[in-house]
């Protein structure tokens, strides 16, 4: 995993008298914990859209956007290069042509194709991989589970059955959680391992 890009801030600022003056605090432990800040909401908002997927089988577009807004403004924040921004959105224009095409013979989901678009949106062509790889993984034990409760009836008065049965493949396999854990993973890990590598 590639990781977080830590922007170059000035750690001194010049008085009017032409004396430099040292920053009281490090200008980049701030700008990671505002980054770590957006990607954690980044991790709710995808967390939200997974429990959503799995009882209703759908994804909100609105919570959709919002990730992909996230990274507009994580981006400004961090002060990412703008070349570095218009690769990652041409990552996520490809995975949604891909995802299309899935979605065209009703193998992938509409919500499905714009979240994975959004998740690529943040990954980019360097943590693309990592996003594949945990997608991946998860959505086979997602698929799996699904498979397993076919047949299990929703009405379970146990609240541990009952939340096991609305993975059923009955509805259809919801690939939102893989995308949404795997993804979440890969947005919010980078920042962590910054900001703790700083303290």
């Amino acid at each position: 995993m590639i990781p977080f890009p830590a922007a170059r801030w000035p750690k001194y600022i010049a008085t009017r008298d032409g004396a430099c003056l040292r920053l009281p605090f490090s200008p980049e432990i701030v700008v990671l914990a505002f980054s770590l800040l957006i990607r954690l909401t980044a991790l709710a908002v995808l967390l939200w859209l997974a429990v959503v997927d799995v009882r209703t089988r759908r994804l909100p577009v609105r919570g959709v956007l919002v990730i992909a807004m996230l990274y507009a403004v994580d981006a400004v924040i961090s002060r990412t290069p703008i070349h570095v921004v218009l690769t990652h959105a041409v990552i996520a224009g490809v995975v949604f042509a891909a995802c299309a095409v899935l979605f065209f013979f009703r193998m992938l989901g509409g919500g499905d194709a714009k979240l994975a678009a959004s998740i690529f949106l943040w990954a980019g062509l360097e943590n693309a991989f990592d996003v594949l790889l945990f997608v991946s993984v998860i959505g086979t034990f997602v698929g799996i589970l699904s498979v397993a409760t076919l047949r299990m009836k929703q009405d379970q008065r146990n609240g541990l059955l009952k939340a096991l049965s609305m993975f059923s493949a009955k509805r259809g396999v919801p690939y939102g959680v893989a995308l949404a854990l795997g993804g979440g993973l890969v947005i919010v890990a980078p920042a962590v391992l910054a900001y703790v590598s700083t303290r």
